[in-house]
This record gives structure tokens, sequence and C-alpha cells, in this order.
């Protein structure tokens, strides 16, 4: 059970999975509108049945249908041979787990904290509780001390890194500072703020150039950052490649994160990340180690801060070298391909 396929870093982990049980012939349901669809494509595989249900089930005002197909849907499952679901940040998995037979069993995982408050209801249905960064799994930790909960649930608790392919590229000079803000338009990502600090930037006559990528209209009225660019949606690879060779540094100002795929593919191509110091992600980038964290929790003091951070770069351009190349090797030491396909597998009972 998913969401839907948005762009995105969350449903390109969900389409990695999907892949990666292809051939234990898997059946997608996607329970929610989706804003723009575009990593659909991703989820299709020789194998793979996909089932779109958001139009019948994500309606409040037609929620009796909801329920009816909770029902059909949880009578089917229970009668499969030899089945387990599977539940990535969907609220309708929930829905469906208390009508799934005991012996069947359920596993989730989780990128954001956003949904702790509600998910510990599932937890004794539960046979495994999956996490892509440690900062959320040292929540769900605390949650469950401060619930005096037994050790065999702790047992079910399991980290397992994001992946990324390791790309081949070579360093990047550019006349001005190449700055990119890749990510979805919304509320969390406080892309305003980055706007305010180009904003801040072109008052100053820095030379860096601010680019952004997504579909970040939703928050922003773009016709007001002439000096930036605009890129929309991107959903070619190739074209993706290109920009993240260009870039010399991703900015991120969200308000809490898990570990954005980004963040990754950054490091991967070692490129300097200069994010808030929020959720999971001090836990990768390590301030003037291999990247610039922004500690500031006001806005107006991580706009402040922010613009602090790029005149570090541009006032040290070693500096940026040094970030850079440490951000690979931390990427090749933690992202292994490998090493997640074989973590899943074994947590969902298929380790060969």
């Amino acid at each position: 059970f998913f969401p839907n396929a948005d762009i995105g870093g969350s449903p390109r982990v969900n389409a990695e999975l999907t892949h990666l049980l292809k051939d234990k012939d898997p059946i997608i349901i996607f329970s929610k509108k989706a804003h723009n669809n575009q990593y659909r494509q991703r989820f299709e595989a020789e194998g793979v049945k996909i089932l779109d249900i958001h139009q019948w089930i994500d309606h409040k005002a037609f929620h009796f249908v909801n329920f009816f197909f909770r029902g059909l849907l949880a009578g089917w499952i229970n009668k499969q041979p030899d089945t387990l679901v599977f539940g990535g940040e969907s609220i309708f998995f929930y829905k469906i787990i208390p009508h799934i037979k005991k012996h069947i069993p359920c596993i989730e995982l989780n990128h954001v904290n956003k949904w702790l408050p509600y998910t510990i209801g599932f937890i004794d249905r539960m046979d495994a509780r999956i996490f892509s960064t440690r900062a959320i799994l040292k929540d769900v930790e605390i949650q469950y001390r401060e619930n005096n909960l037994p050790e065999h649930y702790f047992k079910k608790l399991h980290f397992i890194d994001n992946a990324i392919d390791i790309p081949q590229s070579k360093p990047v000079i550019n006349d001005w500072l190449q700055l990119f803000y890749i990510g979805r338009g919304s509320p969390q990502k406080r892309v305003p703020l980055i706007a305010a600090i180009a904003r801040a930037a072109h008052e100053e006559n820095l030379p860096v150039k601010f680019n952004f990528i997504g579909d970040v209209e939703k928050v922003l009225d773009t016709a007001h950052y002439p000096y930036c660019t605009f890129y929309g949606n991107i959903n070619d690879d190739a074209m993706m490649h290109r920009m993240y060779e260009k870039a010399d540094v991703l900015m991120l100002t969200s308000a809490f994160e898990g570990l954005p795929v980004v963040i990754m593919q950054m490091m991967a191509y070692g490129k300097v990340v200069i994010s808030t110091a929020v959720s999971g992600i001090p836990d990768y980038i390590h301030h003037e180690q291999n990247g610039l964290l922004i500690f500031s929790t006001s806005e107006t003091e991580i706009v402040a801060e922010g613009l602090q951070r790029i005149k570090q770069l541009l006032q040290d351009p070693s500096l940026k070298v040094k970030l850079g190349e440490q951000a690979k090797k931390d990427a090749i030491a933690n992202f292994s391909r490998a090493a997640f396909e074989k973590k899943y597998l074994d947590v969902l009972g298929f380790a060969q």
C-alpha cells in the first residue's frame, strides 16, 4: 500500500522496493489522489500489478465507499496463500490491517515521524517497523520508553538506509556558484525561505545563481524572482544527471525531514549540502566536515544564517572542494544498494 506515485524521495524508494520484489508478483495499491503522478512509470515492471483506487476512497463525502473497499480488499487478501502486507506511509494501509488475519505478516516503512502518534496504535499488529533514518528510529524508541513498552516491541524495529547508485562525475567549475533547491512545493519544505535568501544575495550582488526544480509555484510567485531559474518538475533521468553535475550546492530549509534522497544524490555527486539541522539530516551532514548546517530555528534567522553559509563558500573556494570530496566518500560508504536490498529481503522474510 502506497499513497501515490508523485515525484519525491519517498515514492522513489517505494518504486525501488517494487522492483526489488517484482519476482514475488506484488500488487501495488495507490490510495491517495496524486498531484503530478510523475513517478508512475517507475512502478511499472513485469510481474507487478497496479491498482489505483484513489478515485473511490479518497473522498470524505463518500467515506462509506472507503469502508466498502477495506472489507473487499481485506477479504481478498485473507484468501491469498503465503502473502505479506506492506505499507509505505499509506493511511489506508492502517485502515486495512485490523481486518487482516493474524497469521498474515504486516510490515510498515516510515520516512518521517509525522504519523508516529497515530501508528503506535497498530504496533501489536506489526511484524516489523522499518525506518529510513536513525532519527525516526530514535523517536520511536523514546516513544516506546515513555509508554513503558516491553522489550519484544523494540526487537521489531529496523533501520535501513535508502540507497542510490553512485554516479560517474567530475568536478565542475562555474563562474558563479550554482545553488539548487530540488523538491516539492509543500509547506514542510519552506521554499519561500530559500527565495528570501536568493533576494538577499541578489541585493548584495553576490556571485550565486539560484535554481529551483519542482512544483515550487504552489508556494511561491515565481514572477517576483526574475534573478532565479525555475525548471518545474523534471522526470527525465538524463536531464537530472546534467543538473546534478552542474550544481555546486543543494540548499534545503525544511521544517522537518527524513533523509531526502536528493541529499544522498548530491553527496554522491560530490556537492555541498546546506540544510537546516532538522530530523535525521545531522546524522549524515556533519557541519563543516561534509556539508554545512543551519542551526537557527526562527525563519528570519534561518534566512540570515543561510546567506552566511553561502558567503562561507564564496570566501573560501577550497572549503567547497573539501566538503564535496568528503560528502562523496560518505555517500559511497553509507548508501550501498547491495546492503539496502539485502536488509529489506531479510526483514521481509525473503532472504536468499
